[in-house]
Protein backbone atom coordinates (compact mmCIF):
# COMPACT_ATOMS: atom_id res chain seq x y z
CA UNK A 1 0.00 0.00 0.00
CA UNK A 2 1.22 3.32 -1.41
CA UNK A 3 2.19 6.11 1.82
CA UNK A 4 -0.79 8.45 0.36
CA UNK A 5 -3.37 5.69 1.04
CA UNK A 6 -1.83 4.63 4.58
CA UNK A 7 -2.03 8.47 4.99
CA UNK A 8 -5.92 8.22 3.87
CA UNK A 9 -6.75 5.37 6.21
CA UNK A 10 -5.53 7.59 9.17
CA UNK A 11 -7.83 10.58 8.07
CA UNK A 12 -10.69 8.49 8.07
CA UNK A 13 -9.63 6.96 11.18
CA UNK A 14 -9.28 10.73 13.22
CA UNK A 15 -12.45 11.78 11.97
CA UNK A 16 -14.67 8.77 12.29
CA UNK A 17 -12.91 9.11 16.19
CA UNK A 18 -13.30 12.75 16.22
CA UNK A 19 -17.14 11.87 15.32
CA UNK A 20 -17.36 10.08 17.92
CA UNK A 21 -15.80 12.38 20.27
CA UNK A 22 -18.14 14.95 19.59
CA UNK A 23 -21.11 12.74 20.07
CA UNK A 24 -20.20 11.60 23.88
CA UNK A 25 -19.05 14.89 24.65
CA UNK A 26 -22.50 16.57 23.53
CA UNK A 27 -24.15 13.91 26.55
CA UNK A 28 -22.14 15.08 29.28
CA UNK A 29 -22.07 19.03 28.14
CA UNK A 30 -25.13 21.51 30.15
CA UNK A 31 -24.36 24.27 28.01
CA UNK A 32 -26.92 24.31 25.38
CA UNK A 33 -24.98 26.38 22.71
CA UNK A 34 -21.70 24.17 23.25
CA UNK A 35 -24.13 20.69 23.29
CA UNK A 36 -25.46 21.76 20.13
CA UNK A 37 -22.27 22.86 18.63
CA UNK A 38 -20.79 19.49 19.31
CA UNK A 39 -23.61 17.63 18.02
CA UNK A 40 -22.87 19.31 15.32
CA UNK A 41 -19.65 18.96 14.71
CA UNK A 42 -20.20 15.04 15.07
CA UNK A 43 -22.11 15.27 12.11
CA UNK A 44 -19.67 17.07 9.86
CA UNK A 45 -17.48 15.26 11.38
CA UNK A 46 -19.02 11.95 10.17
CA UNK A 47 -19.48 13.58 6.47
CA UNK A 48 -15.58 14.04 6.53
CA UNK A 49 -14.90 10.12 7.35
CA UNK A 50 -17.13 9.28 4.76
CA UNK A 51 -15.39 11.07 2.42
CA UNK A 52 -12.11 9.61 3.00
CA UNK A 53 -14.05 6.04 2.85
CA UNK A 54 -15.29 6.59 -0.10
CA UNK A 55 -11.88 7.91 -1.47
CA UNK A 56 -10.42 4.46 -0.16
CA UNK A 57 -12.81 2.43 -1.59
CA UNK A 58 -12.70 4.22 -5.30
CA UNK A 59 -8.94 3.04 -5.23
CA UNK A 60 -10.10 -0.36 -4.10
CA UNK A 61 -9.50 -0.23 -0.62
CA UNK A 62 -11.62 -1.44 2.02
CA UNK A 63 -10.28 -0.34 5.74
CA UNK A 64 -11.30 -2.16 8.55
CA UNK A 65 -13.46 -0.30 11.53
CA UNK A 66 -11.65 2.18 13.31
CA UNK A 67 -11.29 1.41 16.58
CA UNK A 68 -12.27 4.69 19.25
CA UNK A 69 -10.54 5.85 21.54
CA UNK A 70 -12.70 5.17 24.74
CA UNK A 71 -9.38 6.52 27.08
CA UNK A 72 -9.29 9.61 25.10
CA UNK A 73 -13.22 10.52 25.90
CA UNK A 74 -12.97 9.49 29.28
CA UNK A 75 -10.10 11.93 29.68
CA UNK A 76 -11.78 14.79 28.31
CA UNK A 77 -14.82 13.66 30.38
CA UNK A 78 -12.77 14.04 33.18
CA UNK A 79 -11.34 17.20 32.34
CA UNK A 80 -14.64 18.80 31.31
CA UNK A 81 -15.72 17.87 34.90
CA UNK A 82 -12.90 19.23 36.89
CA UNK A 83 -11.65 22.23 34.75
CA UNK A 84 -14.31 23.38 33.03
CA UNK A 85 -15.47 23.55 28.89
CA UNK A 86 -13.21 26.13 28.57
CA UNK A 87 -10.52 23.90 29.09
CA UNK A 88 -11.71 21.07 26.97
CA UNK A 89 -12.17 23.92 23.94
CA UNK A 90 -8.65 24.69 24.01
CA UNK A 91 -7.01 21.49 23.57
CA UNK A 92 -9.54 20.28 20.73
CA UNK A 93 -8.98 23.62 19.03
CA UNK A 94 -5.35 22.16 19.02
CA UNK A 95 -6.26 19.38 16.98
CA UNK A 96 -8.74 20.61 15.04
CA UNK A 97 -5.21 23.01 14.08
CA UNK A 98 -3.20 19.99 13.38
CA UNK A 99 -6.12 18.49 11.15
CA UNK A 100 -6.27 21.71 8.72
CA UNK A 101 -2.56 21.45 8.93
CA UNK A 102 -2.37 17.79 7.87
CA UNK A 103 -5.10 18.46 5.15
CA UNK A 104 -3.51 21.55 3.63
CA UNK A 105 -0.07 19.68 3.35
CA UNK A 106 -2.06 17.26 1.92
CA UNK A 107 -3.77 18.83 -0.64
CA UNK A 108 -0.70 20.55 -1.62
CA UNK A 109 1.86 17.58 -1.69
CA UNK A 110 -0.70 15.16 -3.81
CA UNK A 111 -3.14 17.29 -5.24
CA UNK A 112 -2.53 14.92 -8.34
CA UNK A 113 -4.23 11.72 -6.70
CA UNK A 114 -7.03 13.87 -6.77
CA UNK A 115 -10.28 13.93 -9.02
CA UNK A 116 -11.60 17.66 -9.61
CA UNK A 117 -14.51 16.71 -7.56
CA UNK A 118 -12.23 15.71 -4.52
CA UNK A 119 -10.54 18.55 -5.13
CA UNK A 120 -12.83 20.88 -4.16
CA UNK A 121 -14.63 18.25 -1.31
CA UNK A 122 -11.26 18.56 0.55
CA UNK A 123 -11.39 22.08 -0.04
CA UNK A 124 -14.54 22.36 1.85
CA UNK A 125 -13.96 19.75 4.18
CA UNK A 126 -10.68 22.38 5.19
CA UNK A 127 -12.92 25.59 5.34
CA UNK A 128 -15.19 23.20 7.61
CA UNK A 129 -12.08 22.66 10.02
CA UNK A 130 -11.46 26.29 9.87
CA UNK A 131 -14.75 26.88 11.17
CA UNK A 132 -14.73 24.28 13.41
CA UNK A 133 -11.36 26.18 15.23
CA UNK A 134 -12.91 29.75 15.20
CA UNK A 135 -16.26 28.28 17.07
CA UNK A 136 -13.54 26.73 19.71
CA UNK A 137 -10.94 29.99 19.47
CA UNK A 138 -14.50 32.04 20.62
CA UNK A 139 -15.39 29.33 23.33
CA UNK A 140 -12.07 29.96 24.98
CA UNK A 141 -13.11 33.44 25.03
CA UNK A 142 -16.55 32.66 26.49
CA UNK A 143 -15.14 30.91 29.16
CA UNK A 144 -11.94 33.25 30.05
CA UNK A 145 -9.43 30.21 28.98
CA UNK A 146 -6.97 32.41 27.33
CA UNK A 147 -4.61 31.71 30.47
CA UNK A 148 -4.51 28.05 29.58
CA UNK A 149 -1.17 27.84 28.35
CA UNK A 150 0.27 30.03 31.14
CA UNK A 151 -1.32 27.39 33.54
CA UNK A 152 0.76 24.57 31.60
CA UNK A 153 3.95 26.39 31.46
CA UNK A 154 3.51 27.82 34.91
CA UNK A 155 2.95 24.20 35.98
CA UNK A 156 5.93 23.04 34.18
CA UNK A 157 8.26 25.78 35.25
CA UNK A 158 7.38 25.11 38.87
CA UNK A 159 8.02 21.28 38.50
CA UNK A 160 11.00 21.26 36.63
CA UNK A 161 12.90 24.18 38.57
CA UNK A 162 12.05 22.73 42.21
CA UNK A 163 12.78 19.21 41.00
CA UNK A 164 16.18 20.82 40.28
CA UNK A 165 16.35 22.51 43.69
CA UNK A 166 15.50 19.23 45.79
CA UNK A 167 17.38 16.97 43.56
CA UNK A 168 20.73 19.20 44.03
CA UNK A 169 19.26 19.63 47.89
CA UNK A 170 19.60 16.16 48.56
CA UNK A 171 22.96 15.53 47.63
CA UNK A 172 24.20 18.26 49.87
CA UNK A 173 21.67 17.10 52.65
CA UNK A 174 21.31 13.66 52.41
CA UNK A 175 19.70 12.47 56.01
CA UNK A 176 17.84 16.17 56.49
CA UNK A 177 15.02 15.46 54.00
CA UNK A 178 12.40 17.82 55.79
CA UNK A 179 15.34 20.80 55.78
CA UNK A 180 15.56 19.62 51.60
CA UNK A 181 11.50 19.53 51.54
CA UNK A 182 11.40 23.11 53.22
CA UNK A 183 13.60 24.68 51.68
CA UNK A 184 12.44 23.58 48.42
CA UNK A 185 9.03 25.00 49.31
CA UNK A 186 10.25 27.77 50.66
CA UNK A 187 11.94 29.05 47.26
CA UNK A 188 8.39 26.98 45.29
CA UNK A 189 6.76 29.98 47.14
CA UNK A 190 9.28 32.44 46.63
CA UNK A 191 9.20 31.91 42.54
CA UNK A 192 5.21 31.59 42.34
CA UNK A 193 5.11 34.99 43.91
CA UNK A 194 7.64 35.99 41.88
CA UNK A 195 5.83 34.18 37.92
CA UNK A 196 2.62 35.61 39.29
CA UNK A 197 4.05 39.33 39.76
CA UNK A 198 5.88 38.79 36.64
CA UNK A 199 2.46 37.86 35.10
CA UNK A 200 0.59 40.81 36.26
CA UNK A 201 3.64 43.38 35.38
CA UNK A 202 4.08 42.10 31.99
CA UNK A 203 0.12 41.89 30.88
CA UNK A 204 -0.39 45.58 32.63
CA UNK A 205 2.53 46.97 30.82
CA UNK A 206 0.80 45.86 27.38
CA UNK A 207 -2.58 46.71 28.50
CA UNK A 208 -0.97 50.57 29.53
CA UNK A 209 1.56 50.48 26.24
CA UNK A 210 -1.73 49.79 24.26
CA UNK A 211 -4.01 52.48 25.96
CA UNK A 212 -1.31 55.09 25.35
CA UNK A 213 -1.22 54.13 21.27
CA UNK A 214 -5.18 54.48 21.29
CA UNK A 215 -5.42 57.82 22.99
CA UNK A 216 -2.18 59.17 20.84
CA UNK A 217 -4.38 57.98 18.02
CA UNK A 218 -6.96 59.50 18.86
CA UNK A 219 -5.20 63.28 19.19
CA UNK A 220 -3.97 62.50 16.21
CA UNK A 221 -7.21 61.77 14.70
CA UNK A 222 -8.65 64.95 16.12
CA UNK A 223 -5.44 67.58 15.22
CA UNK A 224 -5.06 65.52 12.09
CA UNK A 225 -7.19 63.01 10.21
CA UNK A 226 -4.97 63.37 7.17
CA UNK A 227 -1.55 61.87 9.61
CA UNK A 228 -4.09 59.26 10.74
CA UNK A 229 -4.90 57.97 7.38
CA UNK A 230 -1.30 57.83 6.53
CA UNK A 231 -0.29 55.81 9.07
CA UNK A 232 -3.13 53.70 8.64
CA UNK A 233 -1.81 53.69 4.85
CA UNK A 234 2.16 52.96 6.31
CA UNK A 235 0.60 49.97 8.43
CA UNK A 236 -1.01 48.42 5.06
CA UNK A 237 1.81 48.69 3.47
CA UNK A 238 4.19 47.06 6.10
CA UNK A 239 1.73 43.70 6.48
CA UNK A 240 2.72 43.58 2.33
CA UNK A 241 -0.34 45.07 1.37
CA UNK A 242 0.20 46.26 -2.59
CA UNK A 243 -0.20 50.36 -2.61
CA UNK A 244 -2.63 50.75 -4.24
CA UNK A 245 -5.07 48.44 -2.00
CA UNK A 246 -3.56 50.04 0.80
CA UNK A 247 -4.42 53.92 -0.40
CA UNK A 248 -7.92 52.92 -1.47
CA UNK A 249 -8.60 51.67 2.25
CA UNK A 250 -6.86 53.84 3.66
CA UNK A 251 -8.59 56.70 2.39
CA UNK A 252 -12.54 54.63 2.70
CA UNK A 253 -11.44 54.73 6.47
CA UNK A 254 -11.01 58.53 6.73
CA UNK A 255 -13.85 59.69 9.06
CA UNK A 256 -14.15 56.48 10.94
CA UNK A 257 -12.07 56.95 13.98
CA UNK A 258 -12.92 53.75 15.82
CA UNK A 259 -12.38 51.44 13.20
CA UNK A 260 -9.02 53.21 12.69
CA UNK A 261 -8.07 52.71 16.48
CA UNK A 262 -8.53 49.01 15.73
CA UNK A 263 -6.59 48.59 12.96
CA UNK A 264 -3.55 50.23 14.47
CA UNK A 265 -3.77 49.28 18.08
CA UNK A 266 -3.54 45.67 19.21
CA UNK A 267 -7.01 44.96 21.60
CA UNK A 268 -5.62 43.56 24.93
CA UNK A 269 -8.02 41.10 26.53
CA UNK A 270 -5.84 39.11 28.86
CA UNK A 271 -7.06 40.23 32.42
CA UNK A 272 -4.12 40.70 34.86
CA UNK A 273 -5.30 39.36 37.83
CA UNK A 274 -6.20 36.50 36.44
CA UNK A 275 -3.13 35.74 34.57
CA UNK A 276 -1.16 36.30 37.85
CA UNK A 277 -3.54 34.07 39.37
CA UNK A 278 -3.42 31.27 37.00
CA UNK A 279 0.62 31.27 36.91
CA UNK A 280 1.19 31.33 40.27
CA UNK A 281 -1.40 28.44 41.83
CA UNK A 282 0.37 26.51 38.01
CA UNK A 283 3.64 27.11 39.68
CA UNK A 284 2.79 26.07 43.51
CA UNK A 285 0.59 22.65 41.29
CA UNK A 286 3.62 21.99 39.91
CA UNK A 287 5.84 22.80 43.32
CA UNK A 288 3.69 19.79 45.57
CA UNK A 289 4.75 16.94 42.83
CA UNK A 290 8.71 17.11 43.59
CA UNK A 291 8.52 19.05 47.32
CA UNK A 292 5.70 16.36 49.19
CA UNK A 293 7.87 13.44 49.50
CA UNK A 294 10.78 14.95 51.26
CA UNK A 295 8.18 15.76 54.47
CA UNK A 296 7.33 11.52 54.83
CA UNK A 297 10.62 9.86 53.75
CA UNK A 298 13.53 9.30 56.16
CA UNK A 299 16.23 10.50 53.90
CA UNK A 300 16.58 12.49 51.07
CA UNK A 301 17.93 9.92 49.15
CA UNK A 302 14.72 7.76 50.17
CA UNK A 303 12.46 10.52 49.07
CA UNK A 304 14.77 11.50 45.77
CA UNK A 305 13.27 8.60 43.40
CA UNK A 306 10.24 9.23 44.99
CA UNK A 307 10.30 13.03 44.07
CA UNK A 308 11.46 12.43 40.25
CA UNK A 309 8.72 9.32 39.66
CA UNK A 310 6.15 11.71 40.63
CA UNK A 311 7.40 14.58 38.88
CA UNK A 312 7.94 12.43 35.50
CA UNK A 313 4.40 10.94 36.41
CA UNK A 314 3.09 14.38 36.41
CA UNK A 315 5.23 15.88 33.35
CA UNK A 316 3.90 12.60 31.54
CA UNK A 317 0.20 13.17 31.88
CA UNK A 318 0.67 17.07 30.66
CA UNK A 319 2.33 15.15 27.42
CA UNK A 320 -0.21 12.95 26.91
CA UNK A 321 -3.19 15.14 27.01
CA UNK A 322 -1.84 17.29 24.79
CA UNK A 323 -0.50 14.63 22.56
CA UNK A 324 -3.77 13.01 22.45
CA UNK A 325 -6.07 16.44 21.47
CA UNK A 326 -3.31 18.03 19.53
CA UNK A 327 -2.69 14.56 17.17
CA UNK A 328 1.04 14.37 17.32
CA UNK A 329 3.08 11.65 18.31
CA UNK A 330 2.62 10.42 22.58
CA UNK A 331 5.54 9.27 22.81
CA UNK A 332 7.64 11.98 21.13
CA UNK A 333 6.20 14.31 23.43
CA UNK A 334 6.26 12.65 26.44
CA UNK A 335 9.98 12.21 25.80
CA UNK A 336 10.27 15.15 24.67
CA UNK A 337 9.15 16.89 28.46
CA UNK A 338 9.92 14.02 30.90
CA UNK A 339 13.81 14.00 29.44
CA UNK A 340 14.20 17.57 29.91
CA UNK A 341 12.65 17.92 32.83
CA UNK A 342 14.33 14.90 34.57
CA UNK A 343 17.60 15.62 32.10
CA UNK A 344 17.47 19.27 34.03
CA UNK A 345 17.11 17.14 38.01
CA UNK A 346 20.16 15.40 37.02
CA UNK A 347 22.49 17.67 35.99
CA UNK A 348 21.39 19.55 39.21
CA UNK A 349 22.34 16.56 41.73
CA UNK A 350 25.89 16.46 40.08
CA UNK A 351 26.19 19.76 40.76
CA UNK A 352 24.87 19.28 44.17
CA UNK A 353 27.54 16.73 45.08
CA UNK A 354 30.69 18.90 43.30
CA UNK A 355 29.18 21.46 45.89
CA UNK A 356 28.89 19.20 48.60
CA UNK A 357 33.01 17.50 47.80
CA UNK A 358 33.89 21.09 47.90
CA UNK A 359 32.84 23.11 50.85
CA UNK A 360 31.19 19.72 52.89
CA UNK A 361 28.00 21.53 53.71
CA UNK A 362 26.32 17.90 55.30
CA UNK A 363 29.65 17.90 57.16
CA UNK A 364 29.02 21.67 58.75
Amino acid sequence: MSDVLSLVIKFYNDEYSDSLLYAELAKVEKDEKIKEEFLRLARIEAKHAKFWLSFLERRGITPNKPKVKRWTIHILKLMRKILGPGVVASLLEMGENSAIQKYFKFLTEHSQEFSPDEMEKLKEIILEELEHEKFFYESKRRFHVENVRDFVLGMNDGLVEILGAVTGLSAVYPYSPRLVGISGLIVGVAGALSMAIGALISVRSQRQVSEAIRERTKVLFKVSPERAVKEVYEKLIEGGLPEEIAQEVSVKLKGKEEALIKLLVHEEEQNELRAALYTGLAYLVGVAFPVTPYFFARSSLTALPISVMLAGLALSVVATSVALISGISIKKKVAEMVVTGLGAAFLSYLFGHLMESVFNVSGL
